[in-house]
């Protein structure tokens, strides 16, 4: 597996919006969320081993601040043509699997990773209520075979920040360190180095 880090977007971005199917075919938009505390947005897919290892956290993680008022959503946003263990409808049986309780959409076109300058998976971005960027970056310092186990420290200080109506300090923010993001042939865009 090949390590690649987050790209790191711009504190204060305004979240792209985006419309995108769920395994079922049903349609979320962002912009239809409105009234949450914060709003954190995960790139994630069903084969990666960084996925895997927090996995089980993660599940813990997205329960415990959906009842404090965060809103999540995942994107699968993979080359499912490459990668068919990817695919809606593996992503359906592994949201079913996994425990997840959040959407978990599919972005077929590739253009909402473009968007957030996703890079690779997992990657987490944490908007406040007015859906400003407040955190980009890792769940933890857990990796795959470094006998840490996941904890979701990183993220967890984060939402606790944006649900105080505090700063998350910047220079705290480290990046994400995933599987890449596996772009269609001739699709990877220009940030994207891998």
């Amino acid at each position: 597996m090949v390590a690649v880090p987050s790209t790191m977007l711009a504190i204060g971005t305004k979240a792209p919006e985006f419309t995108l199917p769920d395994p079922s075919e049903k349609q979320f938009s962002l912009e239809s969320l409105t009234g949450a505390k914060g709003y954190c947005i995960m790139f994630l897919c069903n084969h990666c081993p960084f996925v895997k290892h927090i996995q089980k956290k993660l599940t813990e993680v997205t329960q415990e601040y959906q009842g404090k008022g965060i809103e999540f959503i995942a994107i699968s946003s993979n080359d499912v043509d490459r990668y068919p263990e990817d695919s809606p409808e593996r992503m359906g049986i592994e949201a079913a699997q996994a425990g997840y309780v959040f959407p978990y959409l599919y972005d077929k076109t590739q253009e909402v990773a473009k968007l957030y300058h996703a890079a690779c998976t997992p990657d987490f971005y944490l908007f406040d209520k007015d859906k400003k960027l407040v955190y980009r970056g890792q769940f933890d310092k857990s990796r795959p075979n470094n006998g840490l186990a996941a904890t979701g420290e990183d993220l967890k200080k984060a939402l606790d920040a944006t649900l105080a109506g505090e700063n998350v300090p910047e220079e705290e923010q480290l990046p994400s360190i995933g599987c890449n993001i596996k772009w269609k042939p001739g699709n990877a865009p220009e940030y994207f180095i891998g």
